[in-house]
């Protein structure tokens, strides 16, 4: 995947959540400019994430955020790398230790925008995440990177009480009940 073929498949997102709705067409610009995929555009650039589900769609793999204190999906910078679905894939291996992780169906299963807070000589800016829904077995061992604190299977029923108001996660949730089961 490219910078052409992720502003295609930008182009060709659909979703049903206003607050997605919202900023499609400030990912799509995003695409054209060089820099967008590296730390060096201050204002904001890409990142990409991986909603990991177990096969059966009752629990997801969340990470407590070693700078931000808050439980995430796993994923991080782009780092000048274009092939966002290669980023996630790297990003959740090495925060996860998994071996089993797999994509599913949909090729890009969530966007968002959000504000990073300033953190040491890193001013405030945003993270255009695109993300990818990944399958793993949650009998496989977990290996704790530095990027996290702890890593946890969270059952679908208790997100919303670790995450809080995360409204992106919540849309990753509603989205991830609504998807095909494959068993």
């Amino acid at each position: 995947m490219d910078r052409k073929i992720l502003k295609t498949l930008l182009e060709n997102y659909r979703t049903p959540f206003e607050e997605e709705k919202q900023f499609v067409d400030d990912f799509i610009a995003l695409t054209d400019d060089p820099i967008a995929y590296s730390r060096e555009r201050k204002k904001g650039h890409f990142t990409a994430s991986s909603w990991i589900v177990n096969r059966r769609r009752t629990h997801t793999l969340l990470g407590l955020h070693r700078k931000l204190q808050k439980w995430l999906q796993l994923g991080g910078h782009a780092d000048g790398n274009e092939n966002l679905l290669e980023v996630a894939m790297t990003e959740a291996k090495e925060e996860s230790g998994l071996a089993s992780l797999r994509l599913v169906d949909r090729f890009i299963f969530d966007i968002d925008r959000h504000i990073i807070p300033t953190y040491g000589e890193d001013a405030q800016h945003f993270h255009y995440d695109v993300r990818f829904l990944i399958e793993a077995e949650m009998d496989e061992p977990l290996v704790i990177s530095p990027e996290s604190k702890s890593l946890a299977w969270v059952s679908f029923d208790m997100v919303e009480e670790l995450v809080g108001h995360n409204i992106s996660i919540l849309r990753m949730l509603e989205k991830t009940s609504k998807s095909e089961i494959i068993i």
